[in-house]
């Protein structure tokens, strides 16, 4: 493992700057009346159909639009469970009362105080851009944003790691990527960053502050 100090930290948005996935699906569900196995398992479906078994990946590089996306899980709820209920954009309910992760804002904009470079990296769909933009204030939290949907590269694919660290202008050793997703996670270290799996704003925070180094230390 290198020990180059970390001068880029890349932040995830959903499950790190907001609750677990799991738990805004669940209460999606609840909102929109739609039984979470139903929901998952024709979205497993249609996930397959595009050849690929992440659920998001069809719509946040895009492949498809969400609105194409959304109706063919809509026929599949209707065809397999007898669920006639026509959603065309998740974003509203997604994001209705969902909780931005102040604590870790905190943690965020202390790096940035330092001179750490820090920059938010997320698999997003296109129409929900507005809506995380409304939970935190991109402008003053981060020094760059990468959008899988505007660069056409996701994680955890190499070539999106690879942008993101010419972006923070360091070399791959420095970045640290810092994301609730296995994978994501994995993808990072393949392509020689280090990397936090998220779980706890604490537990995070501590392993941030062990790779980053100390307030001296931290010049960009």
């Amino acid at each position: 493992m290198s020990t180059s100090r970390v001068t880029a930290v890349w932040t995830d948005f959903g499950g790190v700057l907001t609750p677990p996935i799991a738990e805004t699906m669940q209460k999606f569900c609840a909102r929109t009346g739609i039984d979470a196995h139903a929901l998952l398992t024709v979205i497993g479906e249609v996930t397959e159909g595009f050849g690929t078994d992440d659920y998001m990946e069809p719509i946040d590089t895009p492949i498809v639009t969400e609105a194409e996306w959304l109706d063919r899980i809509g026929v599949l709820l209707r065809e397999r469970y007898g669920i006639d209920r026509r959603i065309t954009t998740l974003a509203d309910d997604w994001f209705e009362d969902r909780e931005t992760n102040h604590a870790w804002v905190a943690e965020l904009e202390a790096l940035r105080s330092r001179g750490v470079f820090v920059g938010m990296l997320s698999n997003m769909v296109p129409t929900w851009d507005a809506h995380w933009r409304r939970m935190v204030d991109a402008d003053a939290l981060f020094d760059d944003v990468v959008m899988s949907f505007e660069v056409g590269a996701r994680k955890p694919q190499a070539a999106v790691f690879d942008l993101a660290a010419r972006r923070a202008g360091v070399p791959p050793e420095q970045c640290l990527l810092v994301d609730d997703n296995e994978r994501n996670c994995e993808g990072a270290l393949a392509a020689g960053w280090r990397a936090i799996r998220f779980g706890d704003t604490a537990e995070a925070a501590a392993e941030l502050a062990r790779l980053v180094g100390t307030p001296e230390d931290a010049v960009r």
